[in-house]
């Protein structure tokens, strides 16, 4: 067996001086609380990024094609549905949906209110599953080929402001050369707590978009691209912009492939501010963690002073000496590992399971903290934590260096 490794586990199983075992009892708090807080910051902000950009994909898809000439005006020039290249950038591996969609402003009146909305049209391809999730009455209505539906969902708080329910009628108007009006009829309320789309969009059959700006089957304001993964965007859009990028066809027409990124580069940069946030917490908590652990190492240390100088004078090193102390803190520093994972995972699962940490969506888009448990970042954060706090404690076991055998033994004796 390794001698240090030996004293080492004779030196954790020493209960009987107090202060050291009120400082290792310290030192395990620390690291535990350390290791929870870290966890648990990295988890809600991984759950918040990630609903977050679900949410704002579920308007806006992770990828679109559009007219070069639209700049992200909900009036655009039309593209058509039909071209060749479609197929290819569906059968991409990691596209996961490729679906047509159409906008339209207009302004709703019901109630003796009046609200300016974006109609967006959609067709037969439409992926509902991310509107399904937040349906909180009625239900979504279904798009075929051969008839045209005046059913539309609305968002809860768009209800709320025109005071319409589920079955009520409204009246819509779209302000053009003559300006027309039509009737559409709610038939769900969905409510996804991000009140600037909520407020914004009213989804209906992309027929009648496609009536009011005099387009044929085949015109749409784009096409929307959804991956697997949301964090390739950059690598598809470089592989689809090489695709559909810029080209230009016969009627002068040309397109352009835009990321989610690039659509709300505001709310990227605020993320981008959240990780710089989140890398703070860690930092500090790994401090604190850290000298905690070399307070509790030094009181070690000169309460074993003797024991330092008997080892030396029977021909111990003092890196062999160095080693005994840093497999005690390791133990210590495991020990608080494993508390602090418990803990911090445990309030991660009991967040994601039952929602204790409510939330005010008008402010968080959330009404409950979100949580997202990555296995690979709590892996990564232990690991980081381990090295480093086991580095500090090379400090304080400098001052082995400085301690005489012969002085040490004369004191005990």
């Amino acid at each position: 067996m390794n001698t240090e490794f030996f004293i080492a586990s004779k030196l954790s199983f020493n209960r009987d001086n107090k202060p050291v075992k009120v400082m290792t009892r310290i030192a395990v708090f620390s690291v535990a609380l350390s290791i929870a807080v870290m966890i648990t910051a990295t988890s809600v902000l991984s759950g918040f990024k990630i609903q977050l950009k679900e949410k704002i994909s579920g308007f806006n898809s992770h990828l679109r094609i559009a007219n070069l000439d639209s700049n992200y005006s909900f009036d655009t020039p039309p593209i058509r549905n039909d071209y060749g290249f479609y197929g290819a950038i569906a059968a991409m591996p990691g596209v996961r949906h490729v679906q047509q969609y159409a906008y339209k402003g207009g302004i709703i009146r019901a109630n003796g209110d009046i609200q300016g909305v974006v109609l967006k049209g959609v067709g037969t391809d439409f992926d509902w599953s991310f509107f399904r999730q937040y349906i909180v009455d009625g239900d979504i209505f279904s798009v075929n080929d051969s008839t045209t539906t005046d059913n539309v969902i609305i968002s809860e708080s768009l209800s709320a402001l025109l005071k319409l329910k589920t079955g009520d009628s409204f009246e819509m108007y779209f302000v053009q050369e003559p300006v027309r009006v039509r009737r559409f009829t709610v038939t769900g309320l969905y409510n996804t707590y991000f009140e600037e789309m909520d407020k914004t969009f009213v989804i209906c059959d992309i027929r009648h978009i496609r009536r009011l700006n005099r387009w044929d089957d085949s015109q749409v304001s784009g096409m929307e691209i959804m991956l697997h993964d949301p964090g390739e965007m950059d690598k598809a859009w470089k592989q689809i912009d090489n695709i559909a990028g810029y080209l230009t066809f016969d009627d002068g027409s040309r397109l352009e492939v835009t990321t989610l990124r690039s659509a709300f580069p505001e709310i990227f940069n605020w993320l981008a501010i959240l990780d710089m946030n989140v890398l703070i917490i860690l930092i500090i908590m790994i401090v604190v963690a850290g000298f905690n652990m070399i307070s509790g190492l030094l009181i070690m240390l000169l309460e074993k002073i003797s024991m330092i100088g008997i080892l030396k004078s029977m021909g111990m090193t003092d890196s062999g000496i160095r080693r005994i102390f840093l497999y005690r803190s390791s133990a210590i520093v495991l020990r608080g590992l494993a508390y602090g994972n418990i803990l911090g995972l445990s309030l991660c699962i009991l967040q994601y399971c039952f929602g204790l940490v409510r939330l005010n969506p008008e402010s968080y888009f959330f009404s409950a903290a979100p949580v997202n448990i990555n296995p690979l970042t709590v892996i990564v954060l232990n690991v980081c934590s381990f090295i480093f706090i086991i580095l500090s404690q090379i400090i304080p076991t400098m001052i082995i260096s400085r301690i005489s055998p012969d002085k040490t033994i004369r004191k005990v004796q």
